[in-house]
């Protein structure tokens, strides 16, 4: 069982990126030219290593190498636009690291793209990079290429030797469950159980009990055998359950106008536990949009939409126009999923002023994207 924590600081040994990994400070796919460079970096990495694993770690400062972080990324759709978009496409999975030097909020990223020995390309034109392309890895630069022969397998003995040296032992697993209850989630209730005599997952948050139903807020979900942080969410409520070979996460977000909101069923997360030493992540989207008087919706719209105006001309806010400007992510969804298609693009307007209006802005403009994409990708 791999260490994914050991694995991301072996390959950064390496210092210099090459055809078998890249470095990454951040990785958007929220647009055409990111999902672009992401595919085609997948692409490349795939064709370079027919036989092997190759990686692409994000939350890298290039020059120094310095780990940085990302924020968690919970997408576990990212191999559907994989599967769009090329031809022949690898299995992609996407997972989140927690380092102990970084702020809870930050993970570094780890993209794994296993090996099909199959000839991959883009199957369709996405931003410059026309279908039908072939990329290939170029020492650090990913690049088209023609090919004329078979793949070439280079990076097998490399890469098993990284892999190895990456191996858990039960020193790593004692050390992260004990720095997970002891000392990052010590203010919170946490928890641990274990799975086939191998799995260790543990699980932090606040906890209260409503009628009977035990639900916990503040969430960190981590399986401690691979340093791999399966949920994270300061703002959600979530409730757990579990079977000998099951873990199960139910996620709810809050959404609502005008001061009535109420908690909605988003996702539901189950981790398949198997005897032979590995496991199965299954993500269900149960979200079913809530539905409000549109007569409501406009004149909350238009609202919204006069706050923004003057955020965007750089207007001060009155006191109440203030208090709306932080409920405007939520309200902007609500707005969209009721078929006010301008809404999105009026939310997104808003992230050059995120920072000026401070973190309980920004975390609300960051919460509100992240279901929002969720519902897109389903």
């Amino acid at each position: 069982m791999i260490n994914k924590r050991l694995l991301v600081k072996n390959l950064l040994a390496h210092n210099d990126e090459n055809s078998f990994y890249d470095k990454k400070r951040k990785v958007d796919i929220g647009n055409k030219e990111g999902k672009a460079k992401f595919l085609k970096h997948i692409c490349a990495l795939s064709n370079s290593n027919p036989k092997n694993n190759s990686y692409i770690v994000i939350g890298i400062e290039d020059e120094s190498n310095e780990i940085v972080g990302v924020p968690f990324f919970d997408d576990s759709k990212i191999q559907n636009l994989v599967n769009a978009y090329l031809d022949n496409p690898p299995l992609v999975s996407y997972e989140n690291i927690p380092f102990p030097h970084l702020p809870l909020d930050l993970v570094v990223g780890l993209v794994t793209i296993k090996p099909n020995n199959l000839l991959t390309a883009l199957k369709k034109n996405i931003w410059k990079y026309w279908g039908g392309t072939v990329f290939y890895r170029d020492g650090s630069i990913s690049m088209p290429k023609s090919f004329k022969s078979e793949l070439q397998d280079v990076n097998s003995t490399v890469v098993a030797a990284i892999e190895k040296h990456a191996n858990n032992s039960i020193e790593h697993t004692l050390d992260g469950v004990i720095d997970f209850i002891n000392v990052r989630h010590a203010d919170l209730f946490t928890d641990y159980k274990v799975f086939k005599e191998q799995f260790v997952v543990c699980w932090a948050g606040t906890k209260k009990v409503i009628k009977g139903n035990t639900f916990y807020s503040r969430v960190d979900i981590e399986l401690i055998n691979e340093q791999v942080r399966l949920f994270y969410s300061a703002l959600d409520e979530v409730s757990i359950a579990m079977t000998d070979d099951k873990f199960y996460i139910l996620e709810y977000v809050l959404l609502g106008v005008q001061n009535s909101y109420k908690y909605y069923p988003l996702e539901e997360l189950t981790i398949y536990f198997k005897e032979n030493g590995s496991y199965v992540i299954d993500s269900n989207l149960v979200f079913e949009p809530p539905k409000f008087d549109q007569k409501l919706l406009h004149h909350i719209y238009n609202n919204n939409t006069s706050i923004l105006n003057k955020v965007l001309a750089h207007k001060e806010l009155n006191k109440g126009e203030l208090e709306d400007l932080y409920n405007l992510p939520a309200t902007y969804l609500i707005c969209y999923l009721n078929g006010f298609e301008s809404a999105l693009e009026k939310l997104e307007s808003l992230h050059p002023f995120l920072k000026k209006y401070g973190s309980k802005l920004y975390n609300a403009y960051k919460e509100n994207l992240r279901i929002l994409r969720k519902v897109k990708y389903n």
